[in-house]
């Protein structure tokens, strides 16, 4: 599609539950030059009720019937295991998807997605891992990539949520959590991750029976930057996600949205987010106008599918970490042409 300043992207949302309800409403209110035509969900009522307050706007529970509609692109928001099947025909059709993480819950089915996009020719999925669209986290990628502070030498991370829903399994935690970290690892540094261990130590006794928690993730890059997250779910205080960076000559941090830090009745502090969509409500806003702006001009920019398929990649060493407690290594496909 090519860039056409009058040109509003006709989007399909699949997916109306938590994640998808959220870009169903910023594409109605805050995106701009695109619009919800349809939203689709296995719960025809759910979509219904998604799209009641939009004009123009339809409910079905196929993509199928969606596409025979008429849209120009999709955001997928099912549940990680239902992507394969969503993305495949969605590339054969070359309908461009912005697909939440995970792109496939498994390195296996990634690298199907990602050798089908890479025989189709032409990059048509972008994953949503929004932390790429924050300000802090952008502003920590040019200060390494400048090398004003020197060498970039480690990177710590913490990763708290207040409590998780029922089922949470350990698994989950390295799927649904530290996948984010991979990323974010891979996107601040532009090295692919060679090495995964993690650690579970003593675990708090809020968290759910079966579940080991925090536990401590360590990382090593290609170049040999180490890594590490702190990953706590039941943390129970907030949902707080930190980066801090040591270089050479210094140390640099991302912390909170919030900015303002108040000093008043004998207390110093700053508010803690509740949830990710407050965390990163801006990053998600950006991350989709830029998708948006992407497909119009026909130049894809965000998270590729290899970048699905590296982190899923990244998720199965943490995974078989979580069993061995040793260090295990990513193993990697080569990377085809397309996304070099």
């Amino acid at each position: 599609m090519t860039s056409n300043p009058t040109t509003s992207l006709r989007v399909a949302v699949v997916g109306a539950g938590r994640m998808g309800a959220d870009h169903i409403e910023r594409l109605h209110t805050v995106t701009r030059r695109a619009e919800v035509t349809a939203v689709v969900d296995v719960d025809e009522a759910r979509a219904q009720a998604a799209v009641a307050h939009i004009d123009g706007a339809s409910a079905y529970t196929t993509i199928e019937d969606a596409l025979a509609a008429g849209v120009d692109a999709v955001i997928l928001a099912t549940p990680g295991f239902l992507h394969e099947e969503a993305l495949l025909p969605l590339i054969e059709r070359g309908i461009p998807v912005l697909c939440e993480k995970p792109l496939t819950p498994d390195p296996e089915s990634a690298l199907r997605v990602v050798e089908a996009e890479a025989a189709a020719g032409r990059r048509l999925i972008q994953v949503g891992f929004m932390r790429r669209y924050d300000a802090g986290y952008r502003a920590l990628r040019e200060l390494i990539a400048g090398g004003d502070q020197g060498e970039l030498l480690l990177l710590h991370h913490q990763h708290r949520n207040a409590d998780v829903p029922p089922g949470f399994t350990n698994q989950m935690i390295i799927h649904d959590s530290v996948v984010h970290e991979f990323d974010a690892v891979r996107f601040l540094t532009g090295e692919e991750i060679v090495s995964v261990q993690v650690r579970r130590g003593k675990s708090t006794s809020l968290a759910p029976e079966g579940l080991n928690d925090p536990q401590r993730v360590m990382i090593e890059t290609a170049s040999g930057v180490l890594a590490d997250v702190e990953i706590f779910v039941c943390a129970q205080l907030g949902y707080q996600v930190d980066t801090q960076a040591s270089f050479e000559r210094g140390v640099a941090s991302v912390s909170g949205a919030a900015a303002l830090e108040l000093t008043a009745d004998r207390t110093k502090g700053r508010p803690i987010d509740a949830s990710f969509e407050t965390r990163f409500k801006d990053a998600y806003d950006l991350e989709v106008q830029e998708w948006v702006d992407s497909v119009l001009t026909g130049e894809p920019a965000g998270p590729s599918a290899w970048d699905g398929y590296a982190t899923a990649a990244c998720c199965a060493a943490g995974v078989a970490s979580q069993e061995s407690g040793a260090i295990e290594p990513v193993q990697l496909a080569e990377r085809p042409a397309l996304y070099r």
